[in-house]
């Protein structure tokens, strides 16, 4: 007999149309795992020692939470208000997958941090807040500590006001458990179930065995999600479970979540730049390209509770105004169809903005480059580009700067990892309270003496940059004015949109460059000629972006002189 997850897994396979390309690869994955136990290696900080497990698929742990659910817990409301939860296909998978690998030898579960990333009214809400009261009272574990954890209480209370209504509804649950205001109580085995909101000043004193972290797009805290999860250091089994659709906030927590997931996915694949991390399991469902949102039959991959729990009625008559209204198409497009957006407002959608792509620096050695720069004038950040063309391809090479003085606050107020950055190599802290220029120079210098990549012709803006323009001069680079103008920014704007639109700027997925172009805002003039500005966000950064731009302003001038001399 088929487990949910196999029977799951050819559903997938027989209705490609309902398949996103993420999830087809983990549950590929998982039913390879349940046919070849293998050992996994994991080094113990704790012991300094080497730890050898293996886990095995046991049907029995994985089927325990399914029959609780099912047997105890009810809907709160709508249409199957009071009636029993039933478990979609999809549901059973994915609890099958997170409850039945386990330890040969203690049968202590494998995956202790849990993603699932899905298009709105799926039911996340009412799969969490049932599973916690699984962990609450049935898995076993003396003085379980679960929470829901949100930004705000009311939000952080969703998922808790759910699990209470299910005990409410449930004879057999509200004999056992405890409702009041402030907990969920399992007196039985001392096991308590609580929401709290990120900002509670009690996270640090958490000793939890189960949190759900709910729509974490909405999540500014970056190292919050380390508190909760190092809040578990104590528990056998723990579990963190993520749940959110996407969101407007770029380059925070989600992105870095789902930059992390997306990576550990490759894994599986064995590609370039997959990260093996045998405790954590992401479930993204997501359409696998924007354009999908116009087919009917590829909603599902967003949304596999559509048709059941989710009405195609209400989600067609959006998708009708969708296409008419370009801020509601923004907000389909993260909410139901679970891409990320930018707000409204800016230059470039997230999607546009992003490319994975990355590149060899040994491919573009010994190479002919144009350059680009954008001077901060006091304390803000600088940034350097270089741009190689060869093979069709836009390759980009940058620079960030920002001076030390002051960092530690502003990487607390602005709530931007500048200090994570820099550690891995894109951005250098400047001694002092300004950015020293010298250091912008030494890096193109280190760009030409490192990888014989020759910068033909920098653009930069004129202001305040006297004493640099000297200094570059002087060691044989050739700068070029730039003004910061709509009539000469407009065209070569329009062509790198073009440009990342076809994915032909690989950048090596730089997170600060990333961070910049969905930060970027145009301001048009009377002839729809666009420049970029800053945002009502003034700590929003757009340097990276506008260095590039003042490169792709010297492209459009020298790019016959550029092509001849780089043989292209």
């Amino acid at each position: 007999m088929l487990t949910y997850i196999e029977e799951y897994h050819q559903f997938l396979l027989q209705n490609p149309d309902k398949a996103p390309k993420k999830i087809l690869e983990v549950y590929n994955k998982l039913v390879y795992d349940i046919y070849h136990p293998r050992e996994v290696k994991f080094f113990n900080e704790a012991t300094e020692k080497e730890e050898k497990h293996i886990y095995i698929f046991n049907i029995e742990k994985a089927n325990r939470p399914i029959t609780f659910i099912e047997k105890y817990c009810k809907h709160s409301k709508g249409k199957w208000a009071r009636k029993p939860i039933i478990l979609e296909l999809w549901q059973k998978a994915f609890i099958q997958a997170v409850f039945g690998f386990v330890d040969k030898d203690t049968l202590y579960r494998k995956y202790t941090k849990v993603a699932l990333f899905i298009g709105r009214k799926n039911g996340k809400s009412t799969l969490a807040a049932a599973i916690g009261l699984y962990m609450l009272c049935a898995d076993g574990e003396g003085g379980a500590e679960c929470y829901s954890v949100a930004v705000k209480k009311e939000q952080a209370k969703i998922v808790w006001d759910e699990a209470k209504k299910m005990i409410n509804k449930s004879p057999v649950l509200h004999k056992k458990i405890r409702t009041l205001i402030n907990g969920l109580f399992y007196d039985k085995k001392e096991a308590v179930f609580k929401a709290l909101a990120s900002q509670d000043n009690s996270l640090d004193g958490l000793n939890g065995s189960f949190v759900s972290a709910d729509e974490i797009h909405a999540w500014t805290v970056k190292n919050l999600l380390n508190v909760l999860y190092d809040s578990m250091a104590v528990r056998e089994q723990p579990l963190l479970l993520e749940t959110s659709t996407a969101g407007f906030i770029r380059e925070n927590v989600y992105d870095n979540e789902y930059d992390y997931f997306e990576d550990v996915i490759k894994g599986y694949q064995g590609l370039e730049g997959g990260i093996i991390d045998e405790n954590v399991l992401p479930f993204i469902y997501e359409l696998d390209s924007r354009d999908e949102w116009l087919d009917e039959r590829k909603w599902f991959k967003a949304n596999p509770g559509l048709g059941t729990i989710k009405s195609y009625r209400f989600i067609r008559s959006k998708c009708i105004t969708a296409k008419n209204s370009p801020s509601e198409l923004s907000n389909i497009l993260c909410k139901d169809f679970n891409i990320p957006q930018t707000s409204e407002e800016k230059w470039l959608s997230f999607e546009i903005a992003v490319n994975t792509a990355t590149f060899d620096i040994n491919i573009i050695k010994d190479s002919y480059a144009i350059g680009g720069v954008d001077l901060s004038s006091t304390s803000d950040l600088t940034c350097a580009t270089v741009l190689i063309i060869k093979n069709g391809f836009k390759y980009i090479l940058q620079k960030y700067f920002i001076p030390k003085t002051n960092l530690d606050i502003k990487i607390k107020e602005d709530k931007i990892p500048y200090d994570i950055w820099e550690k891995r190599g894109f951005v250098k802290v400047c001694e002092g309270a300004s950015v020293d220029y010298s250091d912008v120079t030494k890096w193109f210098l280190e760009i030409k003496d490192k990888y014989e990549i020759n910068t033909l012709w920098i653009g930069y803006d004129p202001w305040h940059s006297k004493y640099w323009n000297d200094e570059m001069t002087e060691v044989g680079f050739e700068l070029i004015e730039v003004r910061q103008g709509a009539k000469t920014m407009s065209e070569p704007m329009k062509i790198l949109e073009s440009d990342l639109i076809d994915k032909k700027v690989i950048y090596n997925n730089n997170p600060v460059l990333k961070w910049c172009l969905t930060n970027t805002v145009v301001k048009r003039d009377e002839n729809d000629n666009i420049k970029p500005i800053k945002g009502r966000k003034q700590r929003a950064r757009i340097d990276g972006a506008v260095s590039l731009i003042n490169a792709y302003v010297i492209l459009l001038l020298k790019l016959n002189d550029y092509m001849n001399m780089q043989g292209e």
